[in-house]
């Protein structure tokens, strides 16, 4: 008898049998959906009776909800926790603005980790933690990027003259235009991802701008309420660009349904703040808003649902939880192989996920609105543990009878009192204690990665920006002061080109142009420039300091200079004719030779 067929048979066998085995224990995929100033208020499922969020609520039903989950009150803190596992005072980025967004380079965050255990990382929408080298998220593991620039469609750093509709975003470092609303195309390029990536273990961040402002809004959505009695403009379209997010993530879950990923995916949806102007209409029982410490500030929706693991039907989890968790629990649920280079502030939440009755420690944690340059010791906080919620360290709340955080009880518990201060305390000392000399986040330039490097005066370091980091700002004009931090990697000669708009823009330093027309789905228009007076650029930078005339016309002003590697403050300013300082809005830092 041949055995060489049998034998072959029985390799083959073997083979598919292996194939077969490694395809079915596929790792499963990992979507995150992320809204922007969206508060737990802000849905039906959450008892709100005018929003219309049909396909959030069913998810809701069908999910894991955590319901006492706190994020910190501001965008971009919420992200660089949530990408870290670490609290946003530790990262530079317990800001906005001003520089204190751009996420330390040596921060390992969750696109890096799941990149080294197999998976394909994919970006869409906001990111908040840096627009250039190396903090944009192409350099941070992520291999696909679809973004705008800044905090916000309309912020400086993003494409000039974007309004939410048929815009221009980065599609992997490259200015890339597309049609249709924002929302809309950050969730159909997240679908493209999914399905051409539906045979490998994915990593899909959906992080969408809406509902943040300007409350730009397609007319239709803008027309499912406009005849509710009592609501503001302003309300109908933020409740309208939330309905179109609802929308979308109908179209998410039918992608996942058709490619046959439901079971096998990780699907979470979550806010990064409070609400930003909807507690005004539905509070949901909470004081406060976006940037506010009371419970309303940071007390958001965290819907997670994992059929293949059992994570679904609806239960509520009631523990203290935070953004800083979803890293570690991830981890934990994966398996994944990881080793944190710095201490986690999160915990692993599968227990309470998985287990009938898990043991969890009633736990300490603490949030902050700093919003200043640098950070600042008792600066809007408050400590949170099971029960009680000590703010500022003046007021305490029984949140179990107190939710809404209307009577102060501190003279009735100051043991209680007394133990969240001294936990603030501590955590405070450990927040000093682990920052190193490097205070500064520095944007590399010289690199091949990113040149010329486009700066923004949204990032200038400074405690008065004013409205200098929106592109509003430079057509009013706004006036700050400050630096940026760069560091020069190369030694060589560079251009350094000051200018007041934007080269998309293509307009003179001093151009002036009158208001324009409000359209019925956008909410603001740029505002009437009328100032044209420039007279002077100046730039500091090493040792190189030059005033320059600004020609009549002129869209810029280039300075060209020989550098040495080292880190350096860039100031570059346009004066007028009175001597007042503005910023250059727009720098364009570039090595030639």
């Amino acid at each position: 008898m041949n055995m060489k067929p049998i034998a072959l048979c029985l390799l083959l066998s073997l083979f598919a049998t292996v194939v077969f085995a490694q395809k079915s224990d596929k790792q499963p995929n990992i979507i995150v959906v992320i809204t922007d100033d969206q508060g737990k208020n802000d849905l039906g499922c959450e008892g709100n009776p005018i929003v219309k969020t049909p396909y959030i609520d069913q998810f809701y039903e069908e999910s894991i909800r955590l319901t006492n989950f706190h994020v910190s009150t501001t965008c971009a803190p919420s992200r660089g926790a949530l990408m870290t596992g670490r609290h946003t005072n530790r990262l530079n980025v317990y800001h906005t603005i001003s520089g204190r967004s751009l996420l330390f380079e040596d921060e390992e965050i969750l696109p890096q980790v799941l990149a080294q255990n197999g998976y394909v990382n994919g970006h869409f929408g906001k990111w908040h933690l840096g627009d250039n080298y190396p903090f944009r998220p192409m350099d941070r593991g992520f291999q696909e990027v679809v973004r705008h620039g800044g905090g916000g469609i309309t912020q400086g750093p993003d494409y000039w003259g974007n309004d939410y509709f048929d815009d221009t975003y980065w599609h992997n470092g490259v200015l890339t235009e597309y049609e249709g609303y924002c929302t809309d195309v950050f969730f159909s390029e997240a679908l493209r991802f999914i399905e051409e990536n539906k045979d490998s273990p994915f990593f899909c961040y959906i992080s969408t701008n809406a509902p943040h402002g300007p409350l730009n809004c397609p007319e239709d959505y803008l027309d499912m309420y406009k005849d509710v009695a009592g609501l503001s403009e302003s309300h109908q379209r933020f409740y309208g660009m939330i309905s179109n997010i609802d929308d979308n993530f109908k179209r998410l879950r039918d992608k996942l349904e058709l490619l046959g990923l439901s079971e096998n995916t990780i699907l979470i949806f979550m806010s990064d703040n409070g609400t930003a102007g909807g507690n005004k209409v539905y509070d949901a029982g909470m004081s406060g808003a976006k940037g506010s410490v009371m419970e309303g500030g940071h007390r958001v929706p965290f819907y997670i649902k994992w059929p293949a693991k059992g994570i679904e039907g609806g239960k509520d989890v009631g523990q203290l939880t935070a953004h800083f968790d979803v890293l570690p629990t991830l981890v934990d649920l994966l398996d994944l192989n990881y080793t944190p280079s710095k201490k986690l502030d999160g915990k692993s939440l599968e227990p309470l996920m998985t287990d009938e009755k898990p043991e969890w420690p009633n736990r300490v944690l603490y949030v902050d609105t700093q919003r200043k340059v640098n950070l600042t010791k008792y600066k809007d906080y408050s400590v949170m543990d099971e029960k009680w919620r000590l703010v500022n360290g003046d007021a305490l709340y029984d949140m179990d009878t107190d939710l809404k955080q209307t009577t102060n009880v501190i003279e009735h518990h100051p043991e209680v009192a007394e133990r969240l201060a001294l936990g603030y305390e501590k955590w405070w000392e450990s927040i000093i204690a682990e920052k190193s000399d490097e205070k500064y986040a520095y944007i590399k330039v010289g690199t091949p990665y990113e040149n010329p490097v486009r700066l923004m005066s949204h990032d200038i370091l400074t405690g008065n920006l004013g409205l200098a980091w929106h592109q509003f700002g430079a057509i009013e004009p706004s006036p700050a002061a400050g630096v940026w931090k760069v560091e020069v990697m190369e030694k060589g000669t560079y251009q350094i080109k000051l200018r007041r708009f934007a080269e998309e823009a293509d307009l003179p330093i001093n151009a002036t142009f009158p208001q324009a027309e409000d359209q019925r789905r956008i909410q603001k228009a740029p505002p009437a420039s009328t100032k044209d007076d420039f007279s002077e650029a100046y730039l500091s930078l090493a040792s190189f300091r030059e005033t320059a005339a600004i020609p009549t016309n002129a869209k810029e002003v280039v300075f060209t200079t020989d550098l040495s590697p080292g880190k350096y403050d860039l100031e570059a300013r346009l004066i007028d004719k009175a001597g007042k300082f503005y910023p250059a809005y727009y720098v364009y830092f570039e090595k030639i030779r």
